[in-house]
């Protein structure tokens, strides 16, 4: 990924598809349905996350969720949040395409209810049998780059490690570990769950990464509206700047101005 000859960054390209944010937001946690559709489109996000498990898929109610996303502006990204299984992740991914969802599917397995860390055995065992079935698997996991490799071995489309663990709003933990992952991998990396202010989403895509995926930073601001808003920019300011390439780190002072000759 990188900018095309006029400068413009090229697109996000995910399972063969093409986006033009490199932001993907949530449905979960807010105040009423009529903030969350005012701040995905604050946001700018062309795909939005809908938890299969937890939303009335009939979208003809108005109190449902899913009443307040248009199909025709938002690519609608099905996950399966709040399944502690890989055959219980399974039956709701074939429950979101039988429900008139498309083939992509955000992977979730959570290992500890604690922490919500991904159970990487089972998400890999889940991710293997999606992608035979025709899926195009998104795989929500840790920041280690192995279980990164096994992934994309077992033909993901895009792996999603995480910032810091979901909800929690520390930022990214671990920058080291999801460089490395990016480095190795050729699959988009996607980071998922931990961002909590546009700092943290500016320095995250910083370290090269494709996009970032958040929901609780947004819906849980004291203004969402605005917070999507800041999110959009700091995405997209973090991008530019990594494709621009910073300055190296010196600990030495250097001066700015070039020293062609002393007054005396």
């Amino acid at each position: 990924m990188g900018a095309d000859e006029a400068g413009r960054e090229t697109p996000l390209v995910i399972g063969g598809r093409a986006f033009r944010s490199r932001l993907i937001v949530g449905t979960g946690k807010y105040r009423d349905n009529a903030t969350m559709a005012a701040a995905h489109a604050a946001s700018g996000a062309d795909i939005v996350t809908v938890a299969v498990r937890r939303v009335d898929l009939d979208r003809t109610k108005e109190a449902g969720i899913l009443h307040h996303i248009d199909p025709g502006r938002y690519f609608l990204l099905a996950n399966t949040a709040g399944c502690y299984t890989g055959d219980e992740a399974i039956r709701y991914a074939r429950l979101a395409r039988e429900a008139g969802f498309n083939e992509f599917i955000k992977l979730e397995v959570i290992g500890d209810q604690q922490t919500l860390l991904p159970d990487v055995a089972e998400l890999l065992s889940a991710a293997k049998v999606l992608v035979a079935e025709g899926f195009q698997v998104l795989a929500y996991t840790n920041e280690d780059l192995v279980t990164a490799l096994r992934l994309e071995d077992a033909g993901c489309a895009a792996v999603m490690p995480l910032a810091s663990p979901i909800g929690s709003g520390l930022g990214l933990l671990n920058p080291f570990a999801v460089r490395t992952i990016k480095h190795r991998l050729t699959v988009p990396i996607m980071v998922d769950a931990g961002v909590g202010t546009a700092s943290d989403a500016c320095l995250t895509m910083e370290q090269g990464v494709d996009g970032i995926l958040m929901n609780t930073a947004i819906a849980e601001a004291a203004d969402p509206v605005a917070m999507a808003t800041a999110m959009r920019h700091a995405v997209t300011a973090g991008r530019l700047a990594f494709l621009a390439g910073r300055m190296p780190r010196r600990e030495i002072a250097v001066p700015s101005s070039p020293v062609t000759g002393m007054l005396t």
